[in-house]
């Protein structure tokens, strides 16, 4: 099984986003846009720093 990855994507809007995927590969996590790729990178550190001290809030 393949390591999680987050893969940084630039839409036909010109804008970029990124997609978080899974081991298996399969998509987890899609991000807000952005309108420039430091703006993305900057959003991609913030998950990898917060989500690990994230709560889970259950709703149902």
């Amino acid at each position: 099984m393949a390591n999680p990855k987050f893969e940084l994507k630039r839409s036909s809007n010109d804008q970029y986003y990124f997609t978080l995927h899974a081991g298996n590969g399969k998509v987890i996590a899609t991000s807000e846009m952005y309108t420039s790729k430091q703006a993305c990178e900057n959003g991609i550190d913030s998950v990898k720093t917060n989500a690990s001290i994230a709560e889970v809030e259950d709703l149902t």
